[in-house]
């Protein structure tokens, strides 16, 4: 006698255990002491949530000309709009903004065509963005050539001067770093110790005493007659000190990459700046995104440190906006404000910085 065993299939999970309600239970309803310390977070969160939400949009004031305009209820953005331009382009002449308006314009456009994926000669676009683009900020910012105004450079500030650092800062500062970081690991014992010594020195100095230097010792150095910008000599300053911490970063790149790498690109018969710039940088850089971005993050950041040589950067603007007697108490709005500034760059730079980390991968991640 054959018994036929019928096998029933397979039940669903119990409801409470997947989806949002198994994922609350499992981590954040999972004890009853958990559970008593969720209810307490979150209504601690969402009440200061919605102070934030009340203050900010639905007790503020946008629409005015003057801090009467303003019920000191909630935000005054009335004050953010009115001085909109300085934040933005600083002390820049009101019959010239077309011109820094037209570099954000140009700025975005060249981020975009490098960022969009399917951008046909990608490459060409970033030999322009980086040999044409900085000629053609100079020409239409500073100005002096072709029935163009000259406008000096203590008149601009704001996010045009953040961004001008920054993107400077960033361009430069990365093949210099990359160099230093190939010359520490070099043979040869004088550019190792050349490379080395750099390194060492300008990431044992602050930022803002280099800052300080650029600005008051370096004309000390030159010609008597000669007078060197001043945000020239800020550039200088940021792009040597962000260099240092740049050739670090690869340097931790190049000393992941494991020996057989080194040796097959040998074995290939491959000069050395074959192997660099086939096999070795390729792979270090790819691993050290992270890491690049982390650095470039926080120069982005670094650049309100200009105020110390007199330059007024986004943040530098709010500060002495906040001075105005016709505004005072309003520096709550000017700080979020900048903050939100800060806030969106950095945030864009770090999520591009897991798309690449996402595109590059090779199937090794863990």
């Amino acid at each position: 006698m054959t018994i036929q065993h019928q096998f029933q299939p397979d039940l669903p999970p119990p409801p409470n255990t997947v989806g949002l309600i198994g994922w609350l239970r499992k981590n954040l309803f999972s004890s009853p002491l958990n559970s008593v310390m969720t209810i307490v977070l979150a209504f601690l969160a969402l009440n200061g949530l919605w102070l934030v939400v009340e203050w900010a949009f639905i007790n503020s004031d946008w629409i005015g000309s003057t801090r009467d305009d303003c019920s000191r209820e909630g935000a005054c953005w009335v004050f953010i709009n009115v001085r909109f331009d300085q934040f933005m382009f600083g002390f820049y002449p009101q019959e010239e903004l077309w011109r820094p308006k037209l570099f954000y314009a140009a700025l975005a456009i060249f981020t975009g065509l490098l960022i969009y994926e399917k951008t046909p000669k990608r490459g060409w676009i970033l030999l322009l963005f980086v040999v044409v683009f900085p000629l053609m900020t100079t020409f239409l910012l500073f100005g002096g050539m072709g029935g163009i105004p000259k406008v000096e450079t203590h008149l601009w500030g704001g996010l045009l001067i953040t961004m001008i650092i920054a993107i400077v800062g960033i361009v430069i500062s990365l093949p210099i770093g990359v160099v230093l970081a190939l010359g520490r690991r070099s043979d040869m014992p004088i550019i190792r110790s050349l490379c080395t010594v750099y390194i060492e020195i300008w990431r044992g100095v602050p930022l803002i005493t280099v800052l300080f230097m650029a600005s008051v010792m370096l004309p000390l150095f030159m010609a008597g007659e000669s007078e060197t910008n001043k945000l020239v000599r800020a550039l200088i300053g940021v792009v040597m000190f962000s260099a240092a911490y740049m050739a670090e970063v690869v340097r931790g790149g190049l000393q992941a990459i494991p020996k057989g790498q080194y040796e097959a690109a040998d074995a290939l018969g491959l000069t050395y700046w074959k192997k660099m710039s086939l096999i070795i940088l390729p792979q270090a850089l790819k691993i050290t995104i992270p890491s690049i971005v982390n650095t470039f993050i926080g120069l982005f950041k670094d650049t309100s440190l200009v105020l110390i040589i007199g330059m007024f950067d986004v943040l530098g603007i709010g500060q002495a906006a906040n001075t105005d007697p016709q505004w005072l108490g309003f520096a709550t709005e000017s700080y979020v404000f900048v903050a939100l500034v800060f806030w969106i760059f950095c945030f864009g730079m770090s999520r591009y910085s897991i798309y690449l980390e996402n595109k590059l991968h090779t199937g090794h991640k863990r």
